[in-house]
């Protein structure tokens, strides 16, 4: 679920906006959280600031059971930050402020 995001920098022509989101899984036994910058690259398109640079508190292990390394957590952070619904919430954050 969506926990919060913030503006950094209002956009103007010359300037884009940026900010962060948070997104996270509160469970009766444990939370998890993914965090990231996030940019407005032109009207109406956001992006992730950088793509290998996602905060969290999840180790990911692979089948083996070997923790992965954040090279290869990526990926998978990538893939997860993909499936969320991050921009309509950012825009939702732009259009109150």
């Amino acid at each position: 679920m969506h926990l919060g995001t913030r503006i950094t920098t209002f956009g103007d022509r010359s300037h884009p906006s940026t900010g962060q989101t948070i997104w996270g899984e509160c469970s009766g036994h444990t939370d998890a959280g993914l965090a990231w910058d996030w940019v407005q690259i032109d009207q109406g398109v956001l992006a992730m600031a950088d793509p290998m640079c996602v905060v969290t508190n999840l180790r990911l292990v692979s089948d083996q059971g070997e923790v992965l390394t954040p090279r290869e957590s990526a990926l998978h952070f990538s893939r997860l930050v993909r499936a969320l619904p991050w921009q309509d919430a950012v825009w939702q954050a732009l259009k109150r402020a």
